[in-house]
């Protein structure tokens, strides 16, 4: 499959169809969690992917060897393997408003490794974007209703931020080394890589087959963590680095903003109200986001 992201209605469309994903998987790994560890849920997902996608991958194991084989190692790790552990763990410990905010970040981080790491050049209006993209998420997340506190720092914290910092270097590395790479070879030979491994800590390390068969809604809770791991990864990763490619690292990265977006649109479909304060910063991400694709800001 591939996407013409020549037009930017269609980089947009792409854009709010991945938050939605991504925004409506916040559910799905929490139904998972009614029968799993964070653990395995992570490692569950991982594995799935590298199943779903290994047809793919044989097709393209050519290229991990060369120049491209570390690159796609970093990405499973940095865009796959760390992230996925770090934010489910942190959720057992830190509000989900503020592992939305500290999510946002991940543009924040992918600008500065441009430019600390990559030596890319941005213009003025690229950063005013982020930082617009980054208020308008920390905004709409504070008057959604559940009111994160900073009074009790703990070190699981430093989790999602680690996380974000960790989608950033992946951006900028697909962008940078794995730009002839296709991007359905990128995303089925990072998972080939880390798949395998996550497969043996799931089911010889991990209680996970116990759960599965002993919890009341064990099938149920494997289900749900499946369509996370099918829609909410593997194709949804695949279209992320195709976005990251065609278009560029920062604009692909700022999807992290409308996540936060589609996670209070659930809560409205709950009941939750939704305010005019909450429209208003959702206008700024998309402020945003419009300055930083105002033109391709990102050179390799």
């Amino acid at each position: 499959m591939q996407i013409d992201f020549s037009k930017k209605w269609l980089q947009w469309i792409t854009l709010i169809l991945l938050a939605f994903v991504w925004g409506s998987s916040f559910i799905l790994m929490k139904r998972g969690l009614d029968s799993f560890e964070p653990n395995e849920v992570a490692a569950y997902r991982i594995f799935t992917v590298f199943v779903v996608l290994a047809p793919f991958s044989f097709k393209h194991i050519s290229y991990l060897k060369g120049s491209t084989g570390l690159p796609l190692l970093a990405v499973g790790l940095f865009g796959s393997a760390f992230p996925y552990f770090l934010f489910v763990i942190s959720i057992t410990q830190i509000t989900s408003s503020l592992s939305g905010i500290l999510n946002s970040l991940t543009p924040l981080f992918t600008l500065l490794f441009a430019l600390l790491l990559f030596k890319q050049h941005f213009k003025k209006s690229s950063i005013i974007g982020v930082s617009l993209g980054f208020v308008g998420a920390a905004g709409l997340i504070y008057f959604s209703g559940s009111e994160p506190s900073f009074d009790a720092f703990n070190l699981y914290v430093l989790l999602p931020i680690i996380a974000a910092a960790s989608y950033g270097v992946n951006v900028n590395i697909i962008k940078m080394y794995l730009q002839t790479v296709p991007s359905l070879a990128v995303t089925a030979l990072s998972f080939y890589i880390i798949g395998p491994l996550a497969g043996i800590y799931l089911f010889g390390f991990t209680d996970f087959i116990d759960h599965l068969t002993n919890s009341p809604e064990g099938f149920q809770s494997l289900g749900y963590i499946t369509i996370l791991a099918v829609i909410g990864t593997a194709l949804a990763v695949y279209i992320f680095n195709l976005l990251i490619k065609e278009t560029s690292a920062l604009f692909a990265s700022s999807v992290t903003y409308m996540i936060p977006v589609f996670a209070i649109l659930w809560g409205v479909l709950d009941g939750e109200r939704f305010s005019m304060v909450q429209f208003i910063f959702v206008g700024v991400i998309l402020l945003g986001i419009s300055l930083i694709n105002n033109k391709r800001r990102f050179q390799k």
